[in-house]
């Protein structure tokens, strides 16, 4: 089940997002608060996890983390996230939506490309460890 986050979703997010390999607490408790679209993936207890957090502007979105914790990958919850991402973002304006991916997280560049993602550029020194990130794009 996809859901919005709730402020009683905090600490369990929390505990999915130490799961990343570069995670941002500070995004995390900003977004389950504020303005940005957070999405929980629940099991069938309603306990959270997965989640996505993502902002948009008039014409685009922007996918700034997604997790799911371990012993819930490979059964489609990111997939099932990223979907329920783009019809709200579609339902907000939004033409086209993107996202950083680690260069070598080959899984997740794996579902990105299945979803219709496509490599539009690299930014350099973007993660902690002075690597790049490779930057993707798809219409909505």
């Amino acid at each position: 089940m996809i859901r919005p986050a709730l402020p009683d979703d905090r600490e369990r997010l929390r505990e999915v997002q130490t799961h990343l390999a570069e995670p941002n607490p500070a995004l995390l408790a900003y977004a389950v608060d504020g303005p940005p679209l957070t999405l929980v993936s629940a099991a069938p207890d309603d306990d959270p996890v997965g989640y996505l957090v993502a902002f948009h502007d008039e014409e685009a979105g922007y996918v700034a983390e997604i997790a799911v914790e371990p012993s819930h990958r490979r059964e489609g919850r990111a997939r099932r996230l990223l979907a329920t991402a783009f019809e709200r973002l579609r339902d907000a304006g939004c033409a086209r939506v993107r996202l950083t991916v680690h260069p070598e997280n080959d899984a997740a560049k794996a579902l990105y490309t299945s979803m219709g993602f496509e490599e539009v550029g690299r930014e350099a020194d973007y993660y902690d460890d002075g690597s790049e990130a490779i930057t993707m794009s798809r219409d909505l």
